[in-house]
């Protein structure tokens, strides 16, 4: 398996690295991880970054200071919960004011959710929204629940998506019929709403975290 034969020094950068997001929102810098390690050189760090990254526990991203990832593999391996960003929260109603895109808080997923089949399916590209709102009331989702969201660029008629427009970010259920699509609220109190070229999706629900059963 991926996970054998890592060092104590390897694991000690691995539990550095969660330390680090769970603490302060965001992966160790090479200059955390220097001064953690008791190394001079960012290529010090760069050879355990790429150890951890080749044996399935990290994930890095090109470009991206702080980019690194803990994979499941990771988490079992510090015997941890996963950690999943949580970006603020998203209307259930009206669109409201964007969630930020800078992830400074994280929520923890116990590990019955990750037995969930639609959450092993979803790899590690997942973030945490509170709804705010009662136009998905018919759906399950009221207002304050805790969703969980898959990141994706495909979608299909009926999935519950978070939108975002100038206006803010919205949660609706994405409708595709008769060569149209729109929002579609689950409330009759509420309008549907159209898709315009400016609509971007930043992801579809996969599991409402408040109603499950763990």
């Amino acid at each position: 398996m991926k996970q054998k034969n890592i060092t104590l020094k390897q694991k000690k950068v691995l539990e550095f690295i969660y330390k680090a997001i769970k603490n302060s929102g965001f992966p160790p810098s090479f200059a955390d991880l220097k001064e953690s390690l008791k190394v001079s050189s960012n290529q010090s760090v760069l050879n355990f970054l790429k150890s951890l990254e080749k044996k399935g526990l990290i994930k890095r991203e090109e470009g991206q200071a702080r980019g690194i990832k803990i994979l499941r593999l990771g988490y079992k391996i510090l015997g941890k919960e996963q950690l999943v960003p949580y970006a603020g929260t998203s209307s259930a109603g009206a669109y409201i004011e964007s969630f930020t895109s800078v992830f400074e808080r994280w929520s923890v997923l116990p590990g019955e959710v990750l037995k969930n089949e639609k959450v092993r399916m979803s790899d590690e590209d997942v973030f945490v929204i509170q709804v705010h709102g009662d136009s998905m009331i018919n759906a399950g989702i009221d207002d304050g629940d805790m969703l969980l969201i898959k990141k994706t660029n495909e979608y299909k008629n009926g999935d519950i998506v978070v939108a975002r427009s100038d206006d803010g970010t919205t949660v609706k259920k994405f409708v595709a019929e008769e060569g149209r699509t729109y929002l579609k609220p689950e409330n009759p109190a509420y309008k549907n709403i159209p898709i315009f070229p400016e609509t971007i999706f930043e992801g579809k629900i996969i599991l409402n975290l408040t109603k499950i059963n763990i």
